[in-house]
């Protein structure tokens, strides 16, 4: 029998500035409908499990943890206890400027494919909220 290769993943963060408030900013990324502008295809929210779909296949996430106007945190279903991705909101105190954090973890050889996709939602996102 084969053994099946270890896949190594590695956590990768990602900071965007948005023209927005956080309370705005928090509805695109905590919500199915937010979610759905900019992120994925469609959305679907079953208890605290979120169906993200793009191009017709299908991801599952557990929300994990958040907190109002400042993160969500969800675990894919089919990745390991220790990963997760995250949407994180700071607000610079002394400017007031707004940047979303994205945390994600990737294979090494795949984090560039990975930042380019993000880079391309989050430019959605911004068309989408003016920001």
């Amino acid at each position: 029998m084969k053994k099946s290769a270890v896949v190594v993943r590695t956590k990768f963060s990602m900071e965007f500035m948005i023209k927005s408030s956080p309370e705005f900013l928090y509805t695109y990324i905590s919500s199915p409908s937010g979610l759905s502008e900019w992120f994925a295809d469609d959305v679907r929210l079953n208890g605290d499990i979120f169906t993200f779909e793009w191009e017709g296949s299908e991801e599952k996430a557990k929300l994990l943890s958040k907190r109002m106007n400042k993160f969500v945190k969800f675990q894919w279903l089919n990745k390991g206890p220790e990963e997760y991705f995250s949407f994180e909101i700071d607000q610079d105190d002394l400017t007031g400027d707004v940047a979303l954090i994205i945390t994600d973890f990737e294979e090494e050889a795949s984090i560039n494919e990975s930042q380019m996709i993000y880079n391309v939602s989050v430019e959605k996102l911004r068309q989408t909220i003016g920001g």
